[in-house]
């Protein structure tokens, strides 16, 4: 699905320093055999890997005390997750450049906004990072004795998030390439169950439509705060837009395509599971997809298949959120609102994104072992999710800025109630966001970006410096 129409390019947003020059190591117009434009099926791949970790081999049993009535839930985040994604794919019409809702927040609201949208996003990517790695190690267990020792696990846990990294070193060409194939993998389980799984589907395996005593818009809402950050992800293509072949339509259709997809894994896969394995044994599940493959065929092999499958989808989650972590700062860094370091780029990668993000996430990883107490990467990963909604909600407000000013340049008229619609419904989802975050995150992540402020404050001083010294 695609946005068509043609909307004049609109002027470019009103810098304090002009744009740094393109590093040396990268000359312009030559980003060498290493980098490779992505296109359309890759850019989707990018969308579907990332909103899809390995948090969907868990999602049936999360959501099963509510009843059948989750995929109702399902169905209106959808809806809000689409809006988000169409509202990504009209902001790329105009800026189809590298840094999604940072240049979009900037271009609308000035530098400040689009600090806080980098500065949020940058936080969110290695954070999450950490904690799927530390995940992931759970699933390598299964297949692996890693868990035994605290060490092993730690180092194991590191090993899946360098290995990433080092793709994204060798280039945008690998970084697609493996984003492809591990796309393609883990789907092939994930489709034998969602798909497979209804041919063994079993009405009476599906228990009450509404579990428990609450009323049906509880049940709907406390559901779908479980379900609300497995959509988280939906902007990968506009973040990385500078890559993307013809951006300004493709970064549209893979947002659009790439939503739509993962939600039918989600929907499908859950009904699936739904079916094959009786409610009250699901609800205590640890493991419901290997339950459910364990039902459809019989045997205890099921678990060995998903934990392949969960450690193939997290490790592609882990090569794309690689890169979508270096993209936001190396979009800032080249307007001066980051440090200058981080436009630095090779082969199409922003290396030392990359580099500081992964050492960044390792040594979070490192604090997680060390410390001995889940509980403060638990908090640090409901951060992330607060974290995240602050540059979808600026991204979404600047579309709602366009469509208000009723500056002609920036709105195609034709279409301007459907866009309306559009942008509201994803500005209701991200606030949703928020909400669904919790209130310990949504202070512990106040004081994240809070220190941001003074991070903008040092380098919003050394640009003064700089001019009045000129």
């Amino acid at each position: 699905m695609h946005v068509t129409g043609t909307v004049p390019q609109s002027a470019p947003a009103p810098q304090e320093t002009p744009a740094a020059p393109t590093p040396a190591a990268e000359p312009a117009g030559s980003p060498g055999r290493h980098a490779r434009r992505f296109g359309l099926p890759v850019a989707t791949a990018l969308v579907m890997g990332n909103i899809i970790g390995g948090g969907i081999f868990l999602l049936p049993a999360s959501v099963a005390p509510y009843g059948t009535i989750s995929l109702v839930a399902f169905g209106v985040l959808t809806v809000g997750a689409i809006a988000l994604a169409l509202v990504f794919g009209r902001l790329a019409e105009r800026h189809p450049d590298t840094g999604g809702p940072y240049v979009y927040a900037r271009e609308a609201f000035g530098d400040f906004a689009g600090f806080l949208a980098a500065w949020a996003y940058w936080i969110t990517t290695w954070v999450s990072n950490a904690a799927l790695a530390v995940a992931a190690v759970g699933y390598l267990d299964v297949l692996i004795p890693v868990g035994g020792h605290r060490w092993t696990a730690c180092l194991a846990a590191l090993a899946l998030q360098w290995l990433p990294a080092l793709a994204n070193f060798a280039g945008t060409r690998y970084v697609g390439a493996v984003q492809l194939v591990s796309t393609v993998l883990k789907f092939a389980p994930l489709l034998l169950v969602a798909v497979g799984g209804l041919f063994f589907f079993d009405p009476d395996n599906l228990g009450p439509f509404r579990a428990g005593g609450g009323s049906a818009v509880g049940a709907v809402s406390a559901s779908a705060a479980i379900l609300l950050f497995s959509y988280l992800g939906v902007e990968s293509a506009a973040v990385s837009a500078g890559e993307v072949k013809d951006a300004r339509r493709n970064v549209g259709r893979a947002s659009v395509i790439g939503t739509v997809g993962a939600a039918l894994v989600y929907l499908l896969g859950t009904l699936s599971v739904f079916g094959t394995v009786a409610h009250d044994r699901l609800v205590k599940s640890t493991a419901p997809f290997s339950d459910a493959v364990n039902a459809m065929f019989g045997g205890s092999w099921g678990g060995w298949a998903v934990a392949l499958a969960a450690l193939v989808s997290m490790t592609g989650c882990l090569n794309g959120w690689t890169l979508l972590s270096a993209q936001t700062p190396y979009a800032a860094a080249r307007d001066g609102l980051f440090p200058a370091a981080f436009a630095r780029r090779r082969r199409g990668v922003p290396t030392v994104g990359v580099g500081v993000t992964v050492v960044l996430a390792s040594l979070l990883t490192v604090y997680n072992y060390t410390s001995g107490s889940a509980r403060v990467f638990e908090i640090l990963v409901l951060v992330t999710t607060f974290t995240a909604t602050v540059p979808y909600l600026l991204a979404t407000a600047a579309q709602l800025f366009h469509l208000v000013s009723g500056r002609r340049e920036r709105v195609n008229r034709a279409r301007l109630v459907r866009d309306a619609v559009v942008a509201s419904v994803a500005a209701a989802f991200s606030i949703w966001l928020v909400a669904g975050a919790g209130y310990a995150a949504v202070y512990q992540g106040v004081l994240f970006l809070f220190a941001g402020v003074l991070v903008y404050a040092v380098l919003a001083a050394r640009r003064h410096r700089a001019r009045t010294a000129a």
